[in-house]
């Protein structure tokens, strides 16, 4: 029988990025999801905190070089590869100079938010998509964490949804106990635009709001996951009226197994 693949988008994985319920999670499901017999591959944004020596990354030529058009600019795409050697597992990284390269991840020194970061969501979820095409890896499963890739579902369902690749691929979308707090750009509904998304997909980015991103994330996925013991009530409540098909928070002991099962109902 041939192994089920499953993608794992992440908006932070440690040891790249200091430990977080998400970032802890996104480094060691992979690596369980692999023991359990199964293909992966993992992404996340390569941030300019992301130290390129001592995590001996280095750049993919054969997948870069692509250019991303966003709000009217191109945006060179830069794919960059790491080992986590204990796990055996490789994480690739979006990269631009544009978006990553500055120290901070989503908000500058003075805790405001990057007022780009619509842009950067685009930038990542398109990012990691074209860079699977060009690795022709279908997979069946695409499990994205945090809000930063809450259009991947949108895009998978709408924009590459006559891709091959993606025909069958099932995506499923993790809340974590997250938050920003200023909606993001007035142009975020332009922005996130693509040939087969039409504006009314995109009714609920009229108010680009962490609960609205949050909600198109849960709209176009096909089921959601619990990732934090706490989540924002009024996207718990959005879940059950969607009716989606939802796991509950797991424990540290448990998660790995039950998201394996998880998978396979939703398969």
């Amino acid at each position: 029988m041939e192994k089920k693949r499953v993608l794992f988008i992440s908006q932070e994985i440690t040891p790249y990025l200091p430990e977080s319920e998400m970032s802890v999670k996104s480094r060691y499901l992979p690596q369980g999801i692999q023991e359990k017999g199964r293909e992966i591959r993992t992404f996340m944004p390569r941030y300019g905190s992301v130290n390129e020596r001592r995590n001996q990354l280095h750049e993919v030529i054969r997948l870069s070089g692509m250019n991303l058009v966003i709000n009217d600019a191109d945006h060179p795409l830069i794919i960059k590869v790491a080992s986590i050697q204990a796990a055996r597992m490789q994480v690739y990284f979006i990269d631009n100079e544009d978006y990553f390269h500055r120290k901070e991840i989503l908000k500058d020194k003075k805790g405001k938010e990057f007022e780009d970061n619509d842009e950067r969501a685009v930038f990542f979820a398109r990012g990691v998509l074209e860079t699977v095409i060009k690795l022709r890896w279908a997979p069946d499963i695409i499990h994205c964490h945090g809000w930063l890739a809450s259009l991947v579902p949108l895009y998978i369902k709408k924009a590459y949804h006559n891709d091959p690749l993606f025909a069958n691929s099932k995506v499923v979308y993790s809340l974590y106990n997250e938050n920003f707090k200023n909606s993001l750009s007035p142009n975020t509904k332009r922005n996130v635009l693509l040939d087969g998304v039409a504006e009314e997909d995109l009714k609920l980015l009229d108010e680009p709001t962490y609960e609205n991103m949050s909600k198109l994330g849960i709209e176009y996925a096909d089921a959601v996951i619990q990732g934090s013991d706490e989540i924002d009530p009024n996207l718990a409540a959005y879940v059950q009226d969607k009716n989606k098909l939802f796991l509950n928070y797991q424990s540290e002991e448990t998660y790995i197994d039950a998201y394996n099962d998880f998978y396979d109902k939703v398969l």
